[in-house]
């Protein structure tokens, strides 16, 4: 049985759509999936489902979650070999230096492709990079300068609308737990 990592964008942020961890988890198996996890409160369940169109999988998400939470929910879904490209195509050296760097992943809602939201990314030298995998986006910004990066800009974009950002720790957690045997 496939092992997924529902990312929900927009959860659990700001005091806005509060959804407790025990209750998502609920509603997961109420639509069937079995071993279901969550990692912190923002939105990552880890589940195994019966094989299906992973198209069909995020519409009965979104469509569930949205009624039993009464928000517009929107997913992000990845296959543990999915999630371990994402993790294995981060550039190099991508983070090795948290006390330096803070690493973020921008996973992409598809059917927008990572190339076309980097488009949509402004940089600052010296400051921060942004770099496009075949699933994602990844941002690192100088802790020292974080307040003249210009990444933080990219959520007044609609593009922005189609992206929910992980940092590095949760992203290689999330690999470890997807990747867990049976």
């Amino acid at each position: 049985m496939p092992r997924y990592v529902a990312l929900l964008r927009g959860i659990n942020v700001g005091g806005n759509n509060l959804i407790p961890m025990v209750e998502l988890r609920a509603a997961f198996e109420a639509l069937g999936f079995t071993r279901v996890e969550t990692y912190i409160q923002s939105g990552n369940v880890v589940f195994d489902a019966k094989r299906g169109k992973k198209s069909a999988l995020v519409a009965s998400l979104e469509a569930a979650l949205s009624e039993t939470f009464s928000y517009a929910a929107k997913v992000v879904l990845v296959s543990a070999d999915e999630l371990a490209r994402v993790v294995a195509e981060a550039p190099a050296g991508f983070g090795s230096e948290p006390a330096v760097y803070r690493y973020d992943v921008a996973f992409v809602k598809e059917p927008l492709d990572p190339a076309a939201a980097l488009a949509e990314v402004t940089t600052r030298p010296g400051v921060d990079t942004a770099h496009a995998g075949t699933l994602a986006l990844y941002f690192r910004k100088l802790i020292e300068k974080a307040t003249q990066s210009r990444l933080p800009k990219l959520a007044q974009r609609p593009v922005y609308q189609s992206l929910t950002l992980r940092n590095w720790n949760t992203t290689t957690r999330l690999l470890a737990m997807v990747s867990e045997p049976v």
